[in-house]
């Protein structure tokens, strides 16, 4: 790591419910490579229940989604907790032809980068994050996670 390389703190919860959960250092390096400046984040991961739980308290919606990303704060440094319901990210990988880890890294840099103040909640800003998430897979090993438009509409 350089000296000017941002500082990123993660603390994971639940991480030992999910053995299919591939080893701490691997989901840091992919989070690493979506931060451009210091982040502190909490990962949890959750079953279907607490997905919906806390999708239909915060959103208002009565299933479990993908990802969602709560941001705090963003300067100085990054603040948020990404919460990934692993049932879903099982069944949509499935669904998109994507190996679990692909997916994986997929809703984890989308979480950092909603964290960043990213969306998608029009044509244009659902591009350019969509293209950010591209360039940062692409850079860390992984396909396009769009290149069929499957894997399009995470955070449903």
């Amino acid at each position: 790591m350089t000296e000017n390389a941002p500082t990123l703190t993660v603390h994971m919860q639940q991480r030992s419910k999910f053995p299919e959960l591939p080893d701490r250092r691997v989901m840091l390096r992919w989070m690493r490579a979506a931060v451009e400046t210091d982040a502190e984040f909490t990962v949890r991961f959750v079953d279907l229940e607490e997905g919906r739980e806390l999708n239909h308290q915060f959103r208002g919606r009565d299933y479990a989604t993908n990802v969602l990303t709560f941001d705090y704060a963003r300067e100085p440094v990054v603040m948020a907790d990404i919460v990934i319901a692993v049932p879903v990210l099982v069944r949509e990988a499935e669904e998109q032809g994507k190996t679990f880890r692909e997916h994986l890294a997929h809703l984890l840099v989308h979480g950092v980068l909603h964290a960043r103040g990213y969306d998608h909640l029009d044509e244009e800003e659902a591009e350019e994050m969509e293209a950010l998430e591209t360039k940062i897979l692409t850079g860390l090993g992984f396909p396009n996670p769009y290149s069929d438009q499957i894997g399009r509409a995470s955070c449903r």
